[in-house]
């Protein structure tokens, strides 16, 4: 049997090392149920290009882990990224 993921830490555990301000950085889960998750990702205004990237490539690199995480529990996670 497989342990449940933290997926609040697994984002913070991925976004943390590319951003410039890590205390800045907030995870929520706003929506939970059986099937489906929503986490909300809040970075510095500056740091919001580098975990976007270019063309979107480092906010998909993101997602296709949490993807990969959640249907191992056959769940769906929406993840929004955004600065404050």
């Amino acid at each position: 049997m497989q342990m449940p993921v933290n997926y609040e830490k697994l984002i913070k555990d991925l976004v943390t090392p590319l951003v410039v301000h890590p205390e800045d950085l907030m995870v929520k889960m706003f929506s939970e149920d059986e099937a489906m998750l929503t986490l909300q990702v809040f970075v510095h205004a500056d740091d919001l290009g580098r975990v976007i990237g270019k063309n979107g490539r480092i906010a998909n690199a993101i997602r296709t882990i949490a993807y990969a995480s959640a249907s191992r529990e056959s769940k769906k996670i929406t993840i929004n990224i955004d600065s404050f």
